[in-house]
């Protein structure tokens, strides 16, 4: 690391180009491209304000079956680590007796929204499990006097959670007619060992609990690794993070590995024209992929986010950089000299300890005042139940092309170009909530988005380089899908 600490050659003197866009006629065009750009803006921000979650996912009833049923499945094997694992998975990832009652909320939503009836008994299954038995006994009352299903349902549950005694004929029937009823997973398998138990077959029980045992395993396997490995980017982050501050008190340029391009060598007044025309247009390609006639084609999909990218770096590039001298290797620190590699990755472990760090925080103090992302925000379909074609061009977009285009238009351009106006706090304030409206998120997603851009502005300003922004957006993402498929594929 030491050769990596070295002094950055300066840059050649950049000359500022003319503004190309000041006539009336370019301002009249501007005004409509930044009309265009706030009604896409608003109606993404009613889009998320007034449709409901569940519409924006298909089958939320499958889809929060599988969700709970395996978060559920994890917590029963967690039990059975040592409890120094125990306390630090819930130390990273959150509070079991929370995440449970989370899942009731999300099915008493559900049940309210479809009035589905394999939901409410989900429901019920939730409820007497975590010690609400008294109340769904009381609830399952009335299911008598609906239709067919609801009667089999309340018998069931009655059965399991009630205080009548269960003979061993009623199990072995019941069971036949659970099984074809529940999905096998977290909710059929609990009613049935609770039969069991109820009717005191040991047998039945054992051969319940031995499949659900191994793949609690196995699924605790994959969570533990990733648990693990976003560990060790906390504790070699934070070491990387210790350095950088340490080493700004004597050479406030330790991590710088190119020249400045903040502020931007172009005016203003420039670099917002190109990024509204060029937003402008995207945005308009976007609009037109998405009202499209279906086309069941993955190539389609792989190009989208890179065509509707491709006239903001098109004008970029004629107007900010070619008159300013400037490649895109030069304009966003693209190259790095290989004795710059040490000083790279400590910038880059950093940003992504820090990250993480941050949404620790974040979720925290979100939680004690039990507020909480929507399910729906991080369901992924693709994640979940794509092919494999169809899987690898979700992650190729979340972990390459997002990264790369995202950091390139909200911290190479423009955070960049509002650093000609304004200090460093607000233009990464303003880019980074640009940045986090841009998702569609809650108020948790908008929160750990908007600290993430933060994070990559000040990146890019001490570094010179969008690389660390880069590579630590692409982790994060990274992070982000295993977790998802992990937990869910």
């Amino acid at each position: 690391m030491g050769t990596g600490m070295g002094t950055i050659a300066p840059e050649p003197a950049l000359h500022r180009p003319a503004n190309p866009f000041g006539s009336s006629f370019s301002h009249a065009v501007s005004l409509i491209s930044a009309a265009l750009l706030l009604s896409v803006f608003g109606s993404l921000l009613w889009f998320s304000a007034t449709v409901p979650p569940l519409n924006r996912v298909e089958e939320p009833d499958q889809a929060l079956d599988l969700m709970v049923g395996r978060m559920m499945e994890a917590q029963e094997e967690l039990r059975r680590l040592p409890p120094w694992q125990q306390r630090l998975t819930e130390w990273m990832v959150g509070s079991n007796d929370y995440e449970r009652l989370l899942a009731i909320q999300w099915y008493q939503e559900l049940v309210e929204a479809t009035d589905d009836p394999l939901s409410k008994l989900r429901l019920a299954i939730l409820q007497a499990e975590e010690g609400q038995e008294q109340d769904v006994l009381a609830e399952v009352q009335t299911w008598r006097e609906l239709p067919a299903p609801m009667p089999l349902y309340a018998r069931w549950i009655e059965a399991a959670y009630g205080s009548e005694e269960l003979k061993h004929d009623e199990t072995a029937e019941w069971q036949e007619v659970l099984t074809d009823t529940l999905p096998d997973g977290w909710f059929s398998r609990t009613l049935a060992s609770r039969l069991a138990q109820r009717s005191g077959d040991g047998d039945l029980l054992v051969a319940l609990e031995k499949p659900v045992e191994r793949r609690g395993s196995r699924l605790q396997d994959r969570l533990n690794g990733l648990l693990f490995a976003e560990l060790f980017c906390v504790i070699v982050g934070s070491l990387a993070l210790a350095t950088i501050i340490r080493r700004r008190k004597v050479r406030p340029d330790c991590i710088r590995l190119a020249g400045s391009g903040v502020p931007a060598p172009w005016a203003a007044e420039v670099g917002t024209a190109v990024l509204l025309r060029g937003g402008a247009m995207g945005a308009l390609i976007t609009i037109a992929f998405l009202l499209a006639p279906p086309i069941d084609s993955l190539l389609i999909k792989v190009v989208a986010i890179p065509l509707a990218n491709l006239p903001l770096l098109i004008l970029a590039y004629v107007h900010l950089l070619k008159p300013a001298g400037l490649d895109i290797r030069r304009a966003f620190g693209f190259h790095i000299d290989r004795a710059d590699l040490g000083r790279l990755a400590v910038a880059t472990l950093g940003t992504i300890a820090a990250g993480l760090w941050g949404e620790w925080v974040i979720g925290q103090a979100l939680e004690r005042v039990e507020i909480t992302n929507h399910w729906t925000e991080w369901f992924d379909a693709d994640l979940v139940w794509g092919t494999g074609a169809a899987l690898t061009v979700s992650l190729l977009e979340y972990i390459v092309f997002a990264p790369v285009f995202e950091e390139i238009a909200f911290r190479g351009l423009l955070f960049a170009t509002l650093r000609h106006r304004l200090s460093f706090a607000p233009a990464a304030l303003v880019s980074a909530a640009m940045f986090a409206a841009a998702h569609g998120y809650g108020l948790i997603g908008f929160l750990s988005v908007w600290w993430s851009g933060i994070l990559w502005a000040w990146v890019y300003e001490r570094t010179g380089s969008l690389l660390p922004g880069m590579v630590a957006h692409a982790t994060n993402n990274l992070f982000v899908s295993l977790t998802v498929m992990a937990l869910l594929r």
